[in-house]
């Protein structure tokens, strides 16, 4: 196997050179989130027949030479589990993949038990991978060779297995599926998350009085700030279940903050003061300034009603059987979500079934016809 890490901008031209004439590549990435505060993009796999490089972008800027390959239609490009890669190349480098073949994906569709990339190259290449640095520190330089290796054997045989599962997709019949759902998987975007309120991620604080959910918000804000110095993912700094015990005990003290199971002692002898005194500050307010969780959002519809649950109920019961019949997965033939609007609202025609948002056209083919002659339709008519 020949591994070439990419580290410095001149030996791009190179990369370049090389993949100009690539009909199709394997495509992987890794990043830092499990251990940095920032799950930025740290390492690029490309392979190329027997050749994989190693981009650095944490040493050059690799967007240039990733564009013009990554969003080229006319080149497969083919990833396992691309999702949240997919999102990373968005938000770190604007990049949009297209010519997307998802290994984990087509094995969905294949109904194959164990759609892991592990268990997939055991499975059909007889390839066993090892496990060891799956939750390593890719931010670290410089990496070990023997991090570098595990990180190429990620692509080295996805080009293989991609042949294998496309030849079975095709066997079966389902390979118009597969790129439906790759196409739709392109589509997948980076968006920001959710930071409003932190206190209100944790199920904990549902049970919380309204001033132990302050001292939480308190909490997880000390742990976010020191976390984001230090650059570790926060809960590497301090457990959640320790900030959820700080909140509903607060200590008096930096003593007090050690004895508390599962504190870290040099963070608490370090940064506990701060803690403490963030805790005293909720103490001291007074009722109408202390904030609670939001009220919660009742501006859904709800429960269905009972004529609702029947439909429901009769179309899970054909998805079931069908998902049994092909040998899939239930969500993947069709999700439940996607029932329940078919049983609020019931489809009159099988172009009404593939307007749902969500399904996609091989799911209204496939399941349009037996979920409409379930619901009493006897319509003919049949998507475009």
């Amino acid at each position: 196997m020949d591994i070439r890490l990419i580290e410095r901008s001149e030996e791009l031209q190179d990369v370049q050179r090389h993949l100009a004439s690539a009909e199709r590549i394997a495509l992987d990435c890794e990043a830092a989130g499990f251990h940095r505060y920032s799950d930025r993009l740290c390492l690029v796999q490309l392979t190329y027949g027997d050749r994989t490089y190693l981009l650095d972008p944490l040493s050059i800027d690799v967007e240039g030479l990733l564009r013009p390959i990554l969003e080229d239609p006319d080149r497969e490009v083919v990833m396992h589990g691309a999702d949240f890669d997919l999102r990373l190349l968005d938000r770190d480098l604007d990049i949009n993949l297209r010519g997307l073949f998802d290994t984990q994906i087509a094995a969905s569709m294949l109904g194959i038990d164990g759609i892991g990339l592990q268990s997939l190259l055991e499975r059909t290449l007889d390839v066993s991978l090892s496990k060891k640095y799956q939750r390593a520190d890719w931010a670290k330089r410089p990496l070990p060779e023997e991090m570098l290796k595990y990180a190429a054997l990620d692509t080295h045989h996805l080009l293989d297995l991609a042949d294998r599962l496309a030849r079975e997709l095709e066997e079966a019949g389902r390979m118009q599926w597969a790129r439906e759902e790759f196409q739709e998987l392109q589509k997948i975007r980076y968006e920001e998350p959710d930071e409003s309120d932190p206190a209100a991620r944790l199920k904990a604080a549902q049970d919380m009085a309204d001033r132990e959910v302050h001292r939480l918000r308190e909490a997880l804000r000390w742990r976010d700030e020191i976390a984001r110095e230090r650059d570790r993912a926060p809960f590497r700094v301090a457990n959640d279940s320790v900030l959820i015990q700080a909140a509903r005990q607060p200590p008096g003290s930096v003593e007090e903050l050690i004895n508390i199971r599962g504190m870290n002692r040099g963070l608490a002898r370090q940064e506990g003061e701060g803690l403490v005194r963030r805790l005293e500050a909720v103490e001291a307010l007074p009722d109408g300034e202390v904030q609670g969780l939001p009220p919660r959002d009742h501006s859904g519809r709800g429960r269905p009603p009972p004529e609702a649950q029947d439909r429901m109920r009769t179309l899970k019961a054909v998805r079931n059987q069908r998902a049994a019949d092909l040998g899939i997965d239930r969500g993947s033939l069709l999700p439940n979500a996607l029932l329940e609007e078919l049983a609020l609202e019931p489809p009159e025609s099988i172009e009404d079934v593939s307007r749902v948002p969500g399904i996609r056209n091989w799911q209204a083919q496939l399941l349009g016809p037996d979920l409409l002659e379930a619901l009493g339709i006897t319509s003919g008519s049949t998507a475009s």
